[in-house]
Parts: C-alpha cells; sequence; structure tokens
C-alpha cells in the first residue's frame, strides 16, 4: 500500500477550453461551485499534497492547491504535458491526476486507485466499459521516460502509458462517475441528473 505522505494529487486544469467556447473549464460553475471545488473534494485529505495544474487564472485556482504549477512547456501541448509537469512538480513517489472537469468522480478513487496498482508503475481507472486515462496513478519516477517521449512529439496518453507496466482498475459506479464535461450542453445535463438522484437519496 502507498501511505498518504507517499502521494501527490494532481488536477489537470490547463487546457484551452475549446469546445467550451474558450472559458477556464476548472473556474465554470457547477452545481453553485467551480468545477474544480468539487474535483478537489476528492483528494483532499488523501495525499501529502494537492497541486493544480494550469496555464491561466493562476490566482484563482490557488485557492484550490497547495500549489499551482504551470506547463513545463508553453504552447498548450495538451494533458501529457501537464501530467510531465505534474511529475516534476512532486515531491513523493507517487503522482494521482485527475482532469478539473469530472465533478461525480468516485469518493474513493484515491484508495481503489492505491490498492489495484500492485507492482505497476500505472493504474488507470476504467468504468468497466472503457479507460479514462487521464485519471491514473503513476510513480513520479516516469519523470525522464515521460521528457523523453514529449522530445520526440509524443501526445497520446495512451500510447506512452503502453510503454510501462499499467493495470486497469474498474469502478462499479460506471462511465457517469468519470464524465468529463466538455460542453455547456453536457454540464447542465449532469447538473440535472446529480440533481435528481439527491431528490432520491
Amino acid at each position: 500500500m502507498i501511505p498518504q505522505h507517499d502521494l501527490t494529487g494532481l488536477i489537470l486544469a490547463g487546457g484551452q477550453g475549446r469546445r467550451m467556447g474558450g472559458v477556464d473549464k476548472g473556474l465554470v460553475p457547477f452545481a453553485g461551485r467551480p468545477l474544480v471545488a468539487h474535483v478537489r473534494e476528492r483528494l483532499a485529505g488523501q495525499v501529502a499534497e494537492l497541486l493544480v495544474n494550469a496555464n491561466r487564472s493562476l490566482d484563482a485556482y490557488a485557492e484550490f492547491a497547495d500549489r499551482v504549477i504551470q506547463d513545463a512547456e508553453a504552447g498548450y501541448q495538451g494533458p501529457l504535458m501537464g501530467i510531465y509537469s505534474g511529475l516534476r512538480a512532486a515531491r513523493t513517489p507517487w503522482l494521482l491526476v485527475v482532469p478539473c472537469d469530472t465533478p461525480a468522480l468516485p469518493d474513493d478513487l484515491v484508495a481503489r486507485l492505491v490498492a489495484g496498482i500492485g507492482e505497476a508503475d500505472i493504474a488507470v481507472a476504467g468504468d468497466g466499459q472503457r479507460l479514462h486515462p487521464v485519471v491514473a496513478l503513476m510513480r513520479t519516477a516516469l519523470a525522464d521516460d515521460l521528457a523523453a517521449a514529449l522530445a520526440r512529439g509524443e501526445r497520446k496518453i495512451d500510447r506512452w502509458y503502453a510503454r510501462h507496466a499499467w493495470v486497469q482498475v474498474d469502478f462499479p459506479e460506471g462511465e457517469g462517475a468519470f464524465a468529463n464535461l466538455n460542453t455547456q450542453d453536457e454540464k447542465h445535463r449532469l447538473e440535472q441528473a446529480l440533481a435528481e438522484e439527491s431528490i432520491k437519496r
């Protein structure tokens, strides 16, 4: 098992939010609070340090993180660059990565990924049907290898994972728990679904 003091959390919020009109997606309101606030709750108190990877609105994101880190290289190069930036910034042997636009992540996400990684270098969340590669636990010792991959032009997360010993950790909550919100319509639908679910409870 990986103790909490060996684990850093990273929320990826460094994208351009193009499909949502270019807004800073992590700060978009969802059920009355910024998306990043919902994601933070899934990691807070379970990691030694919580990082937010952002390339704008740094002061706003500071409210939700122990440290805000920018991409190691400019130009909005995608989530793999955000992951590399987190691997490089982490002060622990392990990094747990989540995107800023997944407000329904399972409450026991950290514990389940830690329990499921075994001897592997990377544990990737799945819903029983497909992988969610931006929800993953990985060794920070992979930073140099990822730096080399990025230097060769690699930008596909799954291709980089395939170079290493990785495992899939499935969550019974299904795909809804990993719903990432790329448009305002997707955001409104999930807000409505979660509101209806809380009424049923």
